[in-house]
């Protein structure tokens, strides 16, 4: 176990030496910060303020070894059950492969299987775009509606949103809109049809199994929105699937032409590479500019599955993770953005992350003497500078990643301004990191004249663990590089951690009570009928209360 190696020992031993040191300090260290540095395909990531020093980067390189890290990369590329609780393969690299690459499982290689739905899926966008398929009452399909919750919606709105801006893909969705609709909650239901007419409308229902029970609601709610306006017939022609089920999509009254299917050994947090993801984005941009993601995520893959540890842009930011959480003890992650087109990348990240490796035990049941996870969150900058970074300056210690772009998808520059908009954002992600990694100390706060009722205030402790992540420009292939890059970063520390990190227990227990609940409202609401049986007094009055 990783846990009981040598290079945990001492990397354990050498978190006094990093204890003993202040990144101000280290940062005078050229050779040091020239070493904590990498590139590749664009993407220029410096580290040298993190807290570690080459020795620490070492013994982590060590301790991936000591965890045969390149044999558990090798093992999910090769199609090796490794989430061993399902007995199921990790293949959602096959979903961004060429066509001449061979990966496989079970004997069988899936990539043909996998360009065989792109290929539908590209004929079908095509046909809707260009108006060859129309609705019910002959008119374009020029609004799509994406049902699906969880790893069916946050991907794929994360995408969406990262192009919305990007030039090339705003003119390809031009006189089009996207919309997701996620929460059972009925006014989420409002607010994706808002403004929406059923007879342009495309509703695509993103459920492998078709028996998700909030995905399942939404869609009966939002066939009865199509039914009611164009009839019965009108679903086949307004409603397609991504799903296994075709006998379930079938009662649905879904042509089984329609539905795109995808395969138990993609993981829904790790599949809007599949056509949970490409379908809508197809449907909205056009295939081209989804090709292009595709391509920007296999660069990566490729990246992670063939380059030196230390030069491994995911396996850095993994072994980093695990430096952070498990020896250092800090137990959050901020990532930080500062493009405003990547407003919904925490959002995707939290389930990638929070999901794969929120575990107790380990692959063999045995119980983690250590943390596991950490809690992500994150903000656009500078809004965020503006909500939480006082906390991060300030209070608790959040080791942040900044990530950034050369290009912006938007720039202006205004007569008389210093700067340009974009240099004006990207000064602060210059900026950031050297605050939280140098500080302010009292001797500068007294130099610079500040009262000294106020020094104890303004004292900014510094020490604070970053790393940066530049990107040359924000466009449909760095996308899928940065997706690719934060998916394959969970599975290393999952490695190290020697847990699944495929597998999502956690998120049973409080279905099993949900369906109690509900069976209770059911009979409730037609009986009259105050809460007893097996809840508990808490949760009884809270429901009384609730139907009184």
């Amino acid at each position: 176990m990783a846990f009981q190696s040598a290079a945990w020992q001492k990397l354990a031993a050498h978190v006094n030496d990093i204890n003993s040191s202040h990144l101000r300090d280290l940062m005078k260290d050229e050779a040091r910060v020239n070493a904590l540095f990498a590139e590749f395909d664009g993407i220029a990531m410096d580290y040298s303020r993190e807290r570690v020093t080459p020795q620490t980067m070492q013994l982590l390189a060590e301790l991936a070894e000591e965890s045969n890290l390149s044999a558990k990369i090798g093992a999910m590329f090769g199609g090796e059950k490794i989430n061993t609780t399902e007995n199921r393969a990790v293949l959602h690299v096959a979903l961004r492969a060429p066509a001449d690459k061979v990966i496989g499982t079970d004997g069988r290689n899936v990539v043909p299987d996998v360009h065989e739905v792109l290929t539908r899926i590209r004929a079908f966008s095509e046909q809707v775009r260009s108006g060859q398929w129309k609705g019910a009452t002959g008119q374009t399909l020029t609004d799509v509606v994406v049902i699906g919750i969880g790893g069916s919606y946050l991907g794929p709105e994360f995408v969406f949103e990262a192009l919305r801006t990007d030039p090339a893909a705003s003119s390809a969705a031009s006189g089009r809109s996207l919309h997701f609709l996620a929460n059972v909650d009925p006014v989420d239901v409002a607010r994706a049809l808002a403004g929406l007419n059923p007879a342009t409308t495309l509703v695509v229902v993103n459920s492998k199994t078709f028996t998700t029970a909030e995905t399942m609601l939404n869609a009966r709610t939002l066939r009865s929105w199509l039914v009611n306006a164009l009839g019965e017939a009108a679903v086949a022609k307004h409603m397609v699937a991504v799903s296994t089920n075709l006998a379930e999509t079938a009662k649905f009254g879904i042509d089984s032409n329609n539905v795109f299917g995808f395969w138990d050994w993609v993981g829904g947090r790790y599949s809007v590479c599949s056509a949970v993801g490409v379908l809508p984005l197809a449907l909205h941009y056009g295939y081209a500019p989804v090709q292009d993601f595709l391509n920007g995520a296999h660069r990566m893959d490729e990246h992670f599955r063939t380059a030196p540890i230390l030069q491994n842009l995911p396996v850095l930011l993994g072994l980093l993770g695990v430096w952070n959480s498990t020896f250092l003890g800090y137990g959050s992650r901020a990532l930080l953005p500062y493009a405003q087109a990547l407003l919904k990348l925490a959002p995707h990240i939290q389930q990638v992350d929070m999901e794969s490796n929120g575990k107790r035990v380990r692959l063999d049941g045995s119980v983690c003497e250590y943390e596991t996870g950490e809690v992500n969150f994150g903000e656009p900058g500078t809004n965020g500078q503006h909500s939480f970074y006082q906390l991060i300056h300030q209070g608790r210690v959040v080791p942040c990643d900044f990530i950034g772009f050369v290009q912006s998808q938007n720039p202006i520059s205004l007569p008389g301004e210093p700067v340009s908009n974009h240099d004006e954002l990207m000064s602060n992600f210059f900026a950031q990191p050297d605050a939280l990694a140098y500080g302010k100390t009292e001797e500068e706060l007294r130099r610079e004249g500040v009262p000294e009722p106020l020094i104890p205030h303004k004292v900014f402790t510094g020490n604070r663990p970053s790393k940066s992540i530049l990107f040359p420009r924000l466009d449909a292939y760095t996308t899928g590089q940065l997706l690719a890059l934060y998916e394959h970063r969970a599975a290393v520390q999952g490695f190290i951690w020697g847990i699944n990190s495929f597998d999502q227990w956690g998120v049973e227990l409080g279905k099993v009570l949900a369906k109690e609940v509900r069976t209770f409202l059911t009979k409730a609401r037609s009986n009259n009928a105050a809460a007893e049986g097996t809840f508990n007094s808490s949760t009884k009055r809270l429901l009384n209360k609730y139907l009184s």
